[in-house]
């Protein structure tokens, strides 16, 4: 957060890219083996964007 005139600014999207992309380092150091596309678009929740669209 960053103070703006004495008010807390939050950037909402880029607190949720943040989120999803310490969710792919964690997905990524608990892999063995480089993560799939597949298990990307899991941890990523791909499919649950695209049905509620």
């Amino acid at each position: 957060m960053a103070a703006v005139g004495g008010t807390a600014v939050q950037d909402h999207v880029a607190l949720a890219e943040i989120e999803l992309c310490g969710e792919l380092i964690i997905a990524a150091s608990a892999a063995e083996d480089r993560l799939s596309l597949e298990s990307i678009d899991a941890v990523l929740r791909v499919a649950e964007e695209r049905d509620a669209a």
